[in-house]
């Protein structure tokens, strides 16, 4: 076994400092995240390290370390931990093995969850959403990839990679797509480059509930620019249309959650919380054809409009040059 020293992709049997690395676990864009053992210790540890072109760029370590700084002030049971930094030979994170199953893996074998356990993991989720926002701590990138789910429903969020504090400077990165979330769960105000605050990670997890619910998303096109452009002009499908057995009280939570306009929003996880453990006291609002129909007359109402102005600019070109030839 040799020692990891150089910013190249570690492989199984390598040694990180005095971690040995058992197996690669997961990819992504920026980071490889690795099954390893901690050989003072002998536990079992996960380890997250920037891909060797990412480690090249100042922005990105940055944000590297800012994502373990965020990890290690959170100390809760629905959080995977973060373990404090010490003397290492490159930049790489250690964080809790958490056993269990994502929830999107629960979902792809299962496709819509019976009520009672669909609301069991949403309230654990708020839990820790509440824990987080009250620490001044945001996800911005909740979905069920980033769920971890163990055999008795415990959950773990994880993934800080796009994390904010609310007190901390705003990073900019270019040609970085990964930074604005995941299409399918982002928030209306994240996708009119607004940065998001703890009601975006509500919106997240209304979307997450009502897949859970309803074995669908309440956005879905042909590309991810599609998908978030129908967030911002339609209206979600009716879920009870979808699932009759979803109670208009569990309609109305969803429709609170997935509010556009986060100010109509619940304002904080512990509100959703509170309406899901008592749903018989939520008052359900007549939205008459708040659903697919009405969404579908509005956003092709806003598209004549868009079709009609962008014929007139010709004209409007042509006038001006005609008046100023005149001149």
């Amino acid at each position: 076994m040799t020692t990891e020293t150089t910013m190249t992709t570690p492989a199984a049997g390598d040694m990180l400092d005095h971690y040995r690395i058992d197996a690669m676990v997961a990819r992504g864009g920026m980071s490889a995240l690795y099954k390893a053992t901690d050989m003072k210790s002998g536990r079992q540890v996960a380890i997250k390290v920037p891909l060797p072109e990412m480690e090249a760029d100042p922005v990105l370590v940055e944000r590297f370390k800012r994502e373990q700084e965020i990890g290690q002030q959170l100390d809760h049971p629905g959080v995977v931990k973060t373990f404090n930094s010490e003397e290492r030979s490159r930049v790489y994170m250690v964080i809790e093995w958490v056993d269990g199953r994502l929830l999107r893996t629960l979902l792809n074998q299962e496709k819509n969850l019976p009520m009672e356990r669909a609301v069991r993991i949403t309230l654990a989720i708020c839990d820790a959403l509440d824990y987080m926002h009250k620490h001044g701590v945001v996800h911005r990138d909740l979905k069920p990839e980033n769920v971890m789910v163990d055999d008795e429903d415990h959950i773990k969020l994880i993934d800080f990679g796009i994390a904010m504090k609310e007190d901390a400077r705003r990073l900019t990165f270019v040609n970085l797509s990964a930074m604005l979330g995941t299409p399918d769960y982002i928030s209306p105000e994240q996708v009119k480059g607004q940065r998001g605050d703890q009601r975006s990670d509500i919106y997240a997890l209304g979307i997450m509930l009502y897949e859970m619910l309803t074995g669908r998303v309440p956005f879905v096109g042909p590309n991810p620019l599609a998908v978030m452009n129908e967030r911002v002009l339609n209206e979600p499908t009716r879920p009870r249309e979808l699932n009759p057995e979803i109670s208009p009280e569990q309609e109305e939570i969803l429709y609170r959650a997935l509010e556009r306009d986060p100010r109509h929003r619940y304002a904080t996880a512990h509100e959703m919380a509170w309406d899901l453990e008592h749903q018989e006291q939520v008052g359900v609002e007549e939205r008459g054809t708040r659903p697919a129909a009405r969404g579908r007359r509005l956003v092709v109402s806003k598209r004549m409009l868009l079709y009609t102005g962008m014929a007139l600019v010709p004209i409007l070109i042509f006038g001006l040059m005609m008046l100023l030839a005149r001149r």
